[in-house]
């Protein structure tokens, strides 16, 4: 790879850095809000980078264009793969993590929690999917008994007979580390994979309530398609009307 190529290069991952920083929110399907500052960093070091490079090449040009036979410096040529990822970075943003990733991966390890808050009155009461497991299996006072509850998140097709999760996934860092959250849904068919939902039911009895053997599971009555939040790698609270 020639020396301009290599400045090249480096315009190019620089520019499709800012791009998916600073224009768009391409960037939150491959790591969490908190890192967004420093890609933008790398996309504006790398622009600058490739600047200094062009700027010095010309130099290097002018200073030499009397000679003739002198050795130019050259990368191996494999590094030529290194365009792929800097013209998918500035051109083509690869898909989000969802059902097809979720579909591979075993649910979420819940974590043990020795205490539990009141619910709110609130009906249909509004719960992340981690929250509402985490009850079901570990409130002892079984607070989540009848109660109307709401979540959202994508669909995840189970085998083939038509079962299917209400899924989030979740980035501790980035993609590399996404883990799904899933709550198994009965009642209506499925939607198509990776749907969107709003959805209000009551805990599906499997297993006994508060205690590791419950699944969490829900018993459907509502179901309403919604558009992806901005930010979908998080196990937020809903925020749809009820």
């Amino acid at each position: 790879m020639k020396r301009h190529a290599q400045v090249v290069l480096l315009a190019l991952m620089g520019l499709g850095l800012l791009h998916s920083t600073l224009f768009t929110d391409l960037c939150l399907r491959y790591v969490k809000e908190g890192l967004r500052p420093l890609l933008i960093a790398s996309g504006a070091l790398l622009l600058l980078l490739a600047l200094a490079g062009a700027a010095m090449d010309k130099d290097h040009n002018e200073h030499h264009s009397h000679a003739h036979g002198h050795h130019h410096h050259t990368a191996p040529r494999v590094a030529w793969l290194l365009f792929l990822p800097a013209l998918s970075l500035a051109f083509y943003a690869p898909p989000a993590l969802g059902a097809y990733t979720a579909g591979r991966s075993s649910g979420s390890v819940v974590k043990e929690r020795k205490k539990f808050d009141p619910l709110p009155a609130t009906s249909p009461l509004p719960m992340t999917l981690t929250d509402f497991t985490t009850r079901v299996q570990q409130d002892r006072e079984t607070a989540i008994k009848g109660r109307t509850i709401q979540l959202t998140g994508f669909v995840t097709p189970v085998g083939q007979g038509g079962a299917w999760d209400l899924t989030r996934i979740i980035f501790t860092c980035c993609a590399a580390d996404a883990r799904p959250v899933k709550v198994r849904v009965y009642g209506p068919t499925a939607p198509p994979a990776n749907t969107w939902l709003a959805v209000t039911g009551t805990w599906h009895p499997v297993g006994v309530l508060g205690t590791k053997s419950a699944a969490g599971a829900l018993d459907v009555r509502t179901i309403r398609r919604i558009s992806p939040p901005v930010n979908a790698y998080t196990d937020d609270l809903p925020l749809v009307p009820s």
